[in-house]
């Protein structure tokens, strides 16, 4: 599968929205409980340092953004999230998008890239982050509400840059 990676443009806003939408009205993957509207989406994703899509076919097929975890003297530590649209997960689309995100966070100069809240059950992400050397830092018990009500696990990660 030919996938191109590439900063995202106005143009891919609907695509990229309604791929971060479903991540989230899925309520097992990513913190937020509210979906984003275009104009909502189209300035969170310019608010990141860097968000990057993966292309296939003409159809944007998923999305990372890149941001500081932190502020100040804690600014050199990364953050992403990462969403696939459901119809190209397990085509290692994720995997490219992570790759490209570690090269990206290298640019701007960050030194680390740290992972706040995988959901324990998000067994597809854990083996990726695991296969591609990111580090465990440690588990929050019942540190995410999922949608059905009940609270799952979070896992830390790093990544040393």
């Amino acid at each position: 599968m030919m996938v191109l990676l590439r900063e995202y443009k106005d143009i891919d806003i609907v695509e990229m929205t309604d791929i971060w939408n479903a991540v989230v009205e899925d309520g097992i993957a990513f913190p937020q409980v509210e979906s984003l509207s275009y104009s909502e989406a189209e300035e969170y994703f310019s608010d990141q340092t860097y968000c990057g899509v993966a292309e296939y076919r003409g159809d944007i097929a998923g999305l990372y953004i890149l941001h500081p975890n932190n502020v100040g003297r804690c600014g050199h530590i990364g953050n992403t999230s990462y969403a696939v649209k459901e119809n190209f997960r397990g085509k290692k689309i994720g995997r490219a998008l992570v790759e490209d995100s570690i090269k990206r966070a290298k640019e701007f100069g960050f030194k680390i890239l740290q992972f706040n809240a995988v959901v324990k059950t998000n067994y597809s992400a854990i083996h990726l982050y695991e296969d591609m050397g990111f580090k465990k830092l440690g588990m929050i018990p019942k540190g995410f509400l999922l949608k059905n009500g009940t609270y799952e696990d979070i896992i830390l990660f790093y990544f040393e840059l």
